[in-house]
């Protein structure tokens, strides 16, 4: 089980065709639109681009053009996934959105897929993320945006999830012992050993892996439904008082926490502990109102610790994207992703050892 990342090395990709692109809008599109811009849009840490495409009269001003590395660059994916696993024959994207859409989770609008090109012509949902909304003045308002974000959690997690659906990738990969290993090692590799640019005694990787081999055993262990993986606030976007949800394509079974630990101890937004609390017990009374409970006291500290694992997996992985992908613009958030992990690592007894251990190594979890 490895995860596939574009080597840094990689000669920049060319722009899509306009060409091709304005032949596509004219005659692919569900709708009649004429081709007028192509814009490039600022990336993320993944390996796609993205375009805005302005159109001329007709139903939609603009789309958004979702470019592939390779056409075929989906057979292998960014982030691991579990070890038995067959290579996809689908692109994930439109495999889970096809899902997504019959589970009437808000996701933006696919109009075309050109597989021969690897582009994806995509509904245009602006460029303000939850994130953002929640920067630009809206403080009073952010507690109302994450109980929405929340709500659509819980439908996510119910609709999606029930009936299960065999031809959605999501289905036949889940969050298992290896997998959640391998999101552990990650960080030990480059959240540790890459960011002090030396290896750990192997005496103490083994202890650290013991350690966090007891958490993974425990979540694996779980009950599991339809999990987003990246529900964060970068990945939730606000329009006209609306949310959508982007980038679900690494979607796989998972424990209930974990999606719920990506949005609420965000490594992009410090919500106030009290809030989290209050968020949490909203995401288990919508639950319980669709008749699927969940003990609280249990869930509270499930929660937790996948939080632990979540955000250790992404404070290495923000390191990764520095070291390997040239990007750094994710190390700011190490500090607030890695006082998550400390706080409660502090909470309970049976991880007071593992957060011993850790600490000699991470100066943030002392």
């Amino acid at each position: 089980m490895t995860a596939a990342d574009p080597s840094p090395s990689k000669p920049a990709q060319a722009p899509p065709d306009e060409a091709l692109v304005a032949e596509t809008v004219r005659t692919r599109l569900p709708f009649r639109a004429e081709f007028k811009t192509l814009a490039p849009l600022a990336g993320d840490a993944s390996n796609r681009r993205y375009f805005r495409l302005q159109l001329g009269a007709g139903s939609f001003s603009s789309l958004i053009l979702m470019q592939l590395a390779e056409p075929e660059a989906f057979k292998q994916s960014e982030e691991a996934v579990s070890g038995s696993v067959a290579p996809p024959t689908e692109l994930p994207f439109v495999n889970v959105h096809r899902h997504l859409i019959q589970a009437q989770v808000p996701v933006p609008q696919l109009f075309h897929y050109d597989k021969e090109a690897g582009l994806l012509y995509l509904e245009d949902l602006g460029d303000v993320t939850l994130a953002q909304a929640c920067e630009n003045g809206a403080g009073a308002q952010a507690p109302g945006f994450y109980r929405y974000a929340v709500d659509v959690l819980v439908n996510l997690h119910l609709k999606a999830t029930f009936p299960p659906d065999p031809a959605c990738l999501a289905f036949g990969r889940a969050f298992d012992v290896p997998l959640l290993m391998w999101e552990f090692d990650h960080f030990i590799e480059y959240g540790i050993e890459k960011r002090n640019g030396r290896l750990i005694p192997e005496a103490d990787r083994q202890a650290i892996r013991n350690d966090m081999q007891k958490v993974a055993g425990l979540l694996a262990g779980l009950p599991q439904v339809f999990t987003h993986r990246d529900y964060h606030s970068r990945n939730l976007m606000m329009r006209e008082g609306r949310l959508r949800v982007i980038d679900f394509q690494d979607a796989l079974m998972g424990p209930a926490t974990y999606d719920l630990a990506s949005l609420l101890r965000d490594s992009y937004v410090a919500l106030d502990e009290e809030l989290i609390n209050e968020l949490v017990i909203r995401y288990l009374e919508g639950r319980a109102k669709a008749g699927a409970p969940l003990d609280r006291l249990t869930f509270m500290r499930l929660f937790d610790l996948t939080s632990i694992q979540r955000n250790l997996k992404a404070a290495g992985r923000f390191v990764y994207i520095d070291r390997v992908k040239g990007n750094p613009k994710f190390l700011a958030d190490i500090p607030r992703t890695l006082g998550y992990v400390r706080r409660n690592l502090a909470k309970y007894p049976e991880t007071a050892a593992l957060r011993k251990k850790l600490a000699a190594y991470v100066p943030e979890l002392q």
